[in-house]
């Protein structure tokens, strides 16, 4: 339905476009018109590729990349008109957003873009201007069209970065690190072509976690404590029999709008007011609703615990290469991480082959003001 609203469209703006270059011509002397036409033809606005039928036009525009396609847009009135069609971002926009494997604070979909999937009005999608919502949020895109670093973060990392302080360490949690077929963590700590180990554990945290230090780009030091829910054997049990446990890092207090709500166990409250940042593992194998996730997030990123400049990476992971999986995009959105003041990145990885593993974590520690 999306494809034939939008060929219907692209087909309408063709024909607007021709009927206004007949209608110029017609009114102009035979020599004048010849002129113009001329000068049409050497600035390109008439080539074959103008007249082959709107659906090739469509499928060639389908397979450029958004950076040709907005040269393309640059080659004529005509392109212009056809690159610069809402339906035609719009496609793109719904078409792609479910591959994206990561997106970040600076670059979540706004709410009125996510929720205008049944929009066909064209001055409506004017309104909301697809194409620059495209251009901003695509990870392909985000390199040549973010925004620069704002000059008092800039400030801040050129001075935090004078001061030789010890590695940054960084909470590890979520479903994510126990649910799962493949323990990203094991992986981890075996993986030394990918992230050498820079140090054993060196503290136990009431049998639910430990810090272990690794080593990025073979000279970055930092350190992950590991927060688990309950001690190993109940994991492994909850998991083989696909249950639940009860959290040992969270204490619930009661409810309000229908959800949870928790404040962090005293044995972690050290850990969330020691750390640089939070890596949050969700487990995108599943769809279900994350607001369990949710207030558990809210719950370590209190105030309280520290300020609101220390960053959030959400792994968004599965077990193993080619398993179904939840969109970024779409963890991020049930997280409601766009309502948080803490920078943010959710990217998608791959427990068994730490596939965008390196990705997250250098965000992470970029953010935590590593210069890398």
């Amino acid at each position: 339905m999306m494809r034939s609203a939008l060929l219907r469209s692209l087909r309408s703006v063709r024909e607007t476009l021709l009927s206004d270059h007949r209608a110029r011509h017609t009114h102009l002397p035979q020599r004048r018109a010849e002129e113009e036409e001329e000068e049409e033809e050497e600035e390109g606005s008439s080539s074959s590729l103008d007249h082959l039928p709107v659906d090739v036009q469509f499928l060639i525009m389908t397979y450029l990349p958004p950076e040709d396609l907005c040269r393309l847009g640059g080659c004529s009135r005509y392109w212009r008109s056809m690159v610069q069609e809402p339906l035609l971002w719009r496609y793109f926009f719904m078409r792609d957003m479910a591959s994206w494997t990561s997106v970040d604070h600076a670059s979540m979909p706004r709410e009125e873009f996510l929720s205008t999937a049944a929009v066909t009005d064209r001055w409506e999608l004017r309104r909301l201007d697809y194409m620059s919502e495209y251009l901003r949020c695509s990870p392909v895109c985000r390199g040549q069209y973010g925004q620069q670093r704002p000059a008092l973060e800039a400030v801040a990392y050129f001075l935090q970065n004078l001061v030789a302080g010890a590695e940054p360490r960084f909470a590890m949690l979520g479903p994510g690190l126990e649910q799962l077929d493949v323990s990203l963590m094991t992986t981890m700590m075996y993986s030394p072509h990918i992230l050498p180990v820079a140090g054993i554990p060196q503290r136990q945290i009431g049998g639910i976690g430990s810090g272990i230090s690794f080593l990025f780009n073979g000279r970055n030091k930092f350190n992950i404590i590991t927060l688990y829910s309950t001690n190993s054997s109940e994991r492994e049990r909850a998991r083989l029999e696909q249950q639940s446990v009860r959290s040992k890092l969270f204490v619930q207090e009661g409810e309000a709008e229908g959800r949870s709500v928790y404040s962090v166990a005293p044995q972690v409250q050290e850990v969330c007011q020691a750390v640089n940042g939070f890596i949050f593992v969700s487990n995108a194998e599943t769809d279900r609703g994350r607001m369990e996730e949710y207030s558990q997030l809210r719950a370590v990123l209190q105030p309280i615990w520290g300020p609101a400049s220390r960053p959030l990476l959400v792994l968004s992971c599965v077990s193993r290469e080619g398993a179904d999986r939840t969109p970024s995009v779409t963890v991020a959105h049930q997280l409601q991480l766009h309502l948080l003041t803490n920078p943010w990145m959710v990217q998608d990885a791959v427990s068994e082959s730490l596939a965008g593993l390196l990705d997250g974590l250098c965000w992470l520690l970029k953010q935590s003001g590593v210069r890398l």
